[in-house]
């Protein structure tokens, strides 16, 4: 077996999932008090929870388990598309910060995507 150490780290997909991370981070950080325990951790679990699986998944011995973990990664950024909606929605984000949040997310899951199919194909070999 190779040694997988790090090899999340070359993945594009990887290092924009962080950047949303601090995204996340930043524009829940003017998020009403009483919010804290509620919507700001949960935009925050599920966007840490995108790289986590990244990285996690890279390192199974498996491309099937691999693929599973991605596909973690990828219900992650739609549960935090999900609580992005309803953000904007109590009036918690700005036009910009959603539209600047969404464009990351899209961008990303084009990546985990394309991801996914290589990984599907090298999984039917």
């Amino acid at each position: 077996m190779r040694d997988k150490a790090g090899t999340y780290k070359r993945l594009n997909a990887w290092h924009k999932a962080l950047d949303l991370v601090v995204q996340v981070y930043r524009v829940t950080a003017s998020f009403p008090t009483e919010e804290r325990y509620g919507l700001v951790q949960q935009m925050r679990r599920a966007a840490v929870s995108v790289p986590a699986n990244l990285a996690e998944g890279s390192s199974r011995s498996s491309t099937k388990d691999y693929l599973h973990f991605v596909e973690i990664a990828t219900g992650s950024l739609y549960e935090l598309r999900t609580h992005i909606e309803l953000a904007a929605r109590l009036g918690y984000l700005t036009v910009d910060e959603v539209h600047t949040v969404d464009s990351a997310a899209d961008e990303i899951a084009a990546m985990l995507y394309k991801l996914v199919r290589s990984l599907k194909t090298k999984a039917d070999r």
